[in-house]
């Protein structure tokens, strides 16, 4: 506490200064001079009893104010004593001389109206100079001007100076509270900025940063500033309009120059400590850095990669590698939290690198190449864990399909094949073949993704606390590999049923191929036993017409006969078709009793034709050796006639089947038109031998003498 503040009232002592009742009387300097230039100090007494310890407290306080220069020039002091007593007055008088007796040139008594008793006043102040060291003199209020001039002089002395002494103190009370914590916090930094100092030149010497200045720096300056600027603008509480004058002393007692050098110096020192600070918070950064950095590869190689280490299977199963996904799912999340730590470390470090210091750049180098090692090497791992989760679940998808592409084909193969014909038959061969081609593609695209899936795990190493640590994948390629191994055995087995069904197939297309071609047969041996009996009706005009349609009947004979055979052959192939697909045979259904009904009617019917065909050549031929007159004999006539009417008589008789049916050849218009061209024939031939002479032998013995004038004619 200061001096000042232990003799003023409480309400002075605030840091922030409220109003006050006025205080007329204090021992003060009010900013007046006496004619030499000194310093004038009033010493008011009360008729209170006065302390002497706190007056020369006082005294010593506002003796310590001025500067060494205007104590040279020495003191007027003023004590009023006009409500006070002559032992109180006498009592203040010595005490100067033991308090300022250099200092002090002259003391003004100033006496009350009605003066002491001389009895009391014996004493003699100027015969005591010589002892006291100045000069006392006894003078009233109104006679004080003669010592002092008016206008150095407050109005209770009768003089013109304004003076507001609680306007003062309040400016030495915020000068005080400048000055000591300015002082107290100048020393703290001092010690600060040499303790910094010293730890800067010994590095292994950690510097003390919990040693913190106990009061703001810039609320101090701020103070320091404002009072200087009150005292730069010379003027207290309005100087203008019956404000407070300014005087010539003021910058002496309020002290301007020793704020202004308080001031100069923290401004020095709290430079000096926000370089300090700048330095501790870079240090104390760069510190937080390095544990940070640390924390994040002590996890990444400790914990994280335990975590990647444990998590190698790739499942046996799509619902097996999915739990395995979610799984390293949670073990990214995990790490997706020491990244954005890391992100955001390598920020503050590239920060640092743009404005760092030449010494630091090293080391925050160090750290951010170890912190992206780790972190780019980490990641690097959970990439590939995951593409190894992503290779194993579509290796496992692709199993899985073509597992199910297998159990469908092998149903197919397995289920019983009634096909209702044969483009039933090709279509279900060419599913089957569809099948077979989508199993071999998805067999295929199953090793590929099992040779990438063990390319992906061979080139998996897993690094723990700095080192490599090669990574037991054999249980996971055997698996794979048994995996291709028994799809490809199964796909076997599918391929050789698929071969076992393609041939019973193909079978079956022959069986009913062979079916179909008997049953056109028959329908080939109808239409050519229809074409028989309807249009294999002419017997010729001639003999030589009736051999060439012997001939050509022959041929359609052949023909007719072909189509039989290969009938039977297709019935008989059924036969074996049906033996050997273990089936009932197809062909003892109605095809071969069909075929065997019109063979024997196309039989029977062609015989019928040959016959009639052989008596017409017979009637032809007979019929054609009686245009010869020379060579007619009555035999041939007869012949003529027996075969002409046996000729007859066959047209009209229809063709017996065996089973009792009967068809007729041609239409009865064409039998008719046929039996008339024989009768005209046989009319003819019938002329003829009426013509023949009566003489005429038989055929053993002469010619007739007619037939002999006819040939000599």
């Amino acid at each position: 506490m200061s001096l000042i503040e232990s003799v003023i009232p409480t309400c002075f002592k605030q840091t922030t200064i409220v109003p006050v009742p006025k205080i007329t009387k204090a021992n003060c300097f009010n900013g007046g001079k006496d004619r030499r230039s000194g310093l004038i100090l009033t010493i008011p007494l009360c008729t209170e009893q006065t302390s002497m310890e706190e007056l020369s407290s006082t005294l010593d306080y506002l003796l310590g104010i001025p500067s060494d220069k205007c104590k040279a020039r020495g003191f007027t002091v003023i004590v009023d004593g006009r409500k006070s007593q002559w032992n109180i007055v006498k009592t203040v008088v010595l005490m100067l001389q033991n308090v300022i007796p250099a200092e002090v040139s002259l003391v003004c008594v100033v006496k009350p109206d009605e003066f002491w008793d001389k009895k009391v006043t014996h004493f003699c102040f100027w015969k005591e100079k010589d002892r006291l060291g100045f000069e006392v003199i006894l003078v009233s209020a109104n006679k004080l001007t003669r010592y002092i001039e008016p206008c150095q002089l407050t109005d209770e002395f009768g003089g013109s100076l304004v003076y507001d002494h609680i306007d003062w103190v309040n400016k030495r009370l915020v000068f005080e509270k400048f000055t000591k914590e300015s002082s107290s916090l100048l020393d703290e930094l001092v010690v600060i900025n040499d303790s910094e100092k010293s730890s800067q030149l010994d590095k292994e010497r950690p510097p003390d940063c919990n040693f913190l200045p106990s009061l703001d720096p810039e609320t101090v300056l701020q103070t320091g500033h404002e009072l200087l600027s009150e005292l730069q603008q010379r003027r207290f509480n309005g100087a203008e309009g019956g404000g407070v004058a300014w005087s010539p002393m003021d910058d002496e007692l309020l002290a301007q120059p020793q704020v202004m050098k308080l001031l100069d110096s923290l401004r020095e020192q709290y430079t000096k400590y926000q370089e300090v600070c700048r330095q501790r918070s870079k240090r104390s950064q760069l510190e937080d850095i390095q544990t940070k950095v640390m924390q994040v590869v002590n996890w990444l190689e400790g914990p994280g990669t335990e975590q990647l280490r444990t998590q190698w299977g790739i499942g046996d199963s799509i619902r097996a590698s999915q739990a395995l996904q979610q799984k390293h799912e949670e073990i990214e999340s995990q790490h997706s939290e020491w990244f954005a730590v890391y992100v955001e470390l390598n920020q503050q470090i590239a920060a640092l690198l743009s404005a760092g210091d030449e010494e630091d750049l090293v080391e925050l180098k160090g750290l951010q190449q170890q912190l992206s090692d780790v972190c780019y090497r980490q990641a690097s791992q959970l990439e590939s864990r995951q593409n190894v989760l992503q290779s194993a679940h579509e290796f496992h998808g692709t199993a899985q399909d073509l597992s199910q592409q297998l159990d469908g084909l092998l149903g197919m193969l397995c289920a019983d094949v009634a096909p209702a014909d044969g483009a039933a038959i090709q279509q279900t061969l060419k599913h089957l073949e569809e099948k077979l081609k989508s199993v071999d593609g998805a067999l295929v695209g199953l090793r590929e993704k099992g040779q990438v899936l063990m390319d992906q795990m061979s080139n998996q190493t897993s690094w723990s606390y700095g080192k490599d640590v090669p990574i037991d994948n054999k249980d996971n390629v055997d698996h794979i590999q048994g995996v291709m191994e028994d799809m490809q055995l199964r796909k076997q087995r599918c391929e050789d049923m698929v071969d076992v069904r393609r041939l019973k197939m193909l079978q079956m297309v022959q069986l009913f191929k062979c079916e179909e071609d008997a049953s056109q047969a028959v329908e080939w041996l109808g239409e050519l036993l229809d074409a028989l009996l309807k249009t294999h009706i002419r017997l010729g005009d001639d003999s030589q017409e009736t051999k060439v349609l012997l001939e050509k009947h022959k041929k359609f004979v052949d023909v007719a006969q072909s189509t039989y055979d290969y009938g039977r052959q297709l019935l008989q192939a059924t036969v074996v078709l049906c033996q050997s697909l273990r089936c009932s045979t197809r062909s003892s259904g109605d095809t071969l009793p069909r075929l065997n009904r019109v063979w024997k009617q196309f039989t029977v019917t062609t015989e019928e034709r040959v016959h009639r065909l052989e008596m017409a050549c017979c009637f032809h031929t007979a019929a054609e050796k009686g245009d010869l007159p020379v060579e007619v004999e009555q035999e041939t006539y007869e012949e003529v006639e027996t075969v002409g009417k046996a000729l007859l008589d066959r047209l009209t008789v229809p063709v017996i089947f065996p089973d009792g049916s009967e068809q007729y050849f041609g239409s009865p218009g064409d039998m008719a038109s046929s039996a008339e061209h024989i009768r005209d024939k046989m009319k003819l031939v019938e002329d003829r031998k009426l013509t023949l002479p009566p003489d005429i032998e038989d055929r053993k013995g002469h010619l007739r003498p007619s037939t002999l004038r006819l040939h000599s004619t």
